[in-house]
């Protein structure tokens, strides 16, 4: 049995590498990122919309905490999310912890091809909303998300291949 979480900033690639990383393992994989875009969507609200509210409302995080907590718990999964690497760290869970990061423009023309929209203003819209995710966890758990010693590895994927990174993180499982 094995327990892998995939953390990471947005835009890194995080969602295209677990999902390739099912393939490959044919172990189940969560999303913690589709729940919170979903309540965020059932507000009517966009992410950084969302994330404000969140500074204000901390039950919507601890929430979707809680939901990663349980699937940690049960193990034998992938669990991509901000926080499931820190999750499974702070409960003394057994997982390959995997961070996935790239530099902020890499990451906002990334974001700009999957969604649309202006490589700048979407610099401005990641920025905004790691700080606020920054804060939030912080003030909650006292997790620095910038903190990757809790990792078993980090990858810069900024000028890596999906495939690439897949070879990486196979190599250390």
């Amino acid at each position: 049995m094995v327990t892998i979480t995939i953390s990471g900033t947005p835009g890194s690639g995080k969602s295209t590498i677990a999902r390739m990383l099912k393939d490959r393992l044919d172990l189940p994989y969560v999303y913690s990122g589709l729940i919170f875009r979903m309540i965020a969507e059932k507000h009517n609200m966009s992410l950084a919309e969302f994330g404000s509210y969140c500074e204000q409302h901390d039950d919507v995080d601890r929430e979707l905490d809680d939901k990663q907590l349980e699937i940690l718990r049960n193990g034998n999964v992938i669990l991509e999310g901000r926080l499931a690497g820190w999750i499974a760290h702070l409960n003394d869970i057994p997982s390959v912890k995997i961070m996935i990061d790239a530099d902020i423009l890499v990451r906002a023309q990334r974001v700009v091809m999957r969604e649309e929209g202006d490589v700048d203003q979407r610099k401005e819209e990641i920025e905004s909303r790691e700080e606020s995710e920054r804060s939030r966890y912080k003030r909650y758990y006292n997790i620095d998300l910038k903190d990757a010693s809790i990792y078993d590895l980090v990858v810069d994927s900024s000028e890596k291949t999906p495939d690439e990174v897949i070879t990486d993180i196979l190599t250390i499982l």
